[in-house]
């Protein structure tokens, strides 16, 4: 762990320190705005799975909240196919029944105590939202102590011996076991699980996106 934590240590004073910084900041901007930018974002995070940020970035700028929220099942399915999503119509199909929250997630959300009642939450009741997802989600409206264990992710952690191996499924157990290992690396990082995660991602695939 003294390795990685160094070599975080110096991305930190880095220009990828500043990326990051300037991310967080961006994700506490949505999370100051209205509970339809905060739909989007959800949105967004179903889109991920499976799929790719940049993928989802693509199609969140073109339909933006309000193709989201207002286009047919149909319509979206169409839209989600032309933008190059594998899945286009389970996706849209979760992105409609959720609807139903698009006038009060940010309402929602704000009514726990800590945000990873907040992700459980959002896993035992949006569609297409599990633990990863939930955690993407709490992160990008600006939440920073829950980490987003994708195989990016994983696969740094397992290269460093943080954990044992990459799982070949994510159990509930399996992901707060993991995260919690992760806390440790972040407290001796000087960072959040938040801040960490952008860190690590971009350690494992050379970017930083959302």
């Amino acid at each position: 762990m003294k390795e990685l934590t160094s070599r975080i240590q110096k991305l930190k004073s880095s220009k990828i320190g500043k990326k990051v910084r300037g991310r967080i900041e961006e994700f506490e901007e949505v999370g100051r705005q209205g509970n339809k930018r905060w739909f989007s974002e959800l949105s967004f995070c179903v889109l991920t799975a499976n799929f790719t940020a940049k993928g989802g970035i693509k199609i969140q700028d073109r339909l933006g909240a309000e193709g989201f929220i207002s286009l047919s099942q149909s319509a979206l399915e169409e839209k989600l196919e032309e933008l190059g999503h594998r899945f286009y119509r389970k996706r849209a199909e979760y992105i409609v029944e959720n609807r139903k929250y698009s006038h009060k997630i940010k309402d929602i959300i704000r009514e726990f105590s800590n945000p990873r009642r907040a992700r459980k939450w959002l896993a035992e009741n949006v569609k297409g939202i599990g633990f990863k997802e939930g955690s993407h989600f709490l992160r990008n409206v600006g939440y920073r102590d829950v980490m987003i264990l994708d195989r990016h992710v994983l696969s740094v952690l397992d290269k460093w011996q943080i954990i044992d191996r990459v799982p070949k499924t994510l159990t509930k157990n399996r992901y707060l076991n993991i995260e919690k290992k992760t806390e440790d690396l972040a407290e001796k990082s000087d960072l959040s699980l938040g801040e960490l995660d952008l860190y690590v991602w971009y350690m494992g695939c050379g970017k930083i996106l959302k």
